[in-house]
């Protein structure tokens, strides 16, 4: 298994950045297809962005594409989702995810045996 540790949210401005780090431990990160959810209170958790274990391909929300990126380095057992244009709906708790070797499904949150605690992300109007 993997242990998955968030950090880097906060309270932003509409418009802003903000940059999620998951620093997984436990496993071979490198063998690990990551991803990213998010939950905002009274609604049901759903997808992101997510990266195959090979780091050759993303994927992502239609309503985050061309404002965020997920990358990883797997040198520091790190993934990153870089956040930018953010908007008052991006609002809520960001969680890591983690899957051996995904083949499919990188947006199905069922798919994923390993998640971190979450780390808040306010965007203020």
């Amino acid at each position: 298994q993997v242990q998955l540790v968030e950090s880097g949210g906060g309270l932003v401005q509409a418009g802003g950045s903000l940059r999620l780090s998951c620093v997984a431990s436990g496993r071979i990160f490198s063998s690990y297809s990551m991803a990213w959810f998010r939950q905002a209170p009274g609604k049901e958790r759903e997808f992101v962005a997510a990266i195959t274990w090979s780091g050759g391909s993303t994927y992502y929300a239609d309503s985050v594409k061309g404002r965020f990126t997920i990358s990883r380095d797997n040198d520091k057992n790190t993934v990153y989702l870089q956040m930018n244009s953010l908007k008052p709906e991006d609002t809520a708790v960001y969680f890591c995810a983690a899957q051996f070797r995904l083949s499919g499904g990188y947006d199905a949150s069922v798919r994923y045996g390993n998640w971190g605690q979450g780390t808040q992300v306010t965007v203020s109007s």
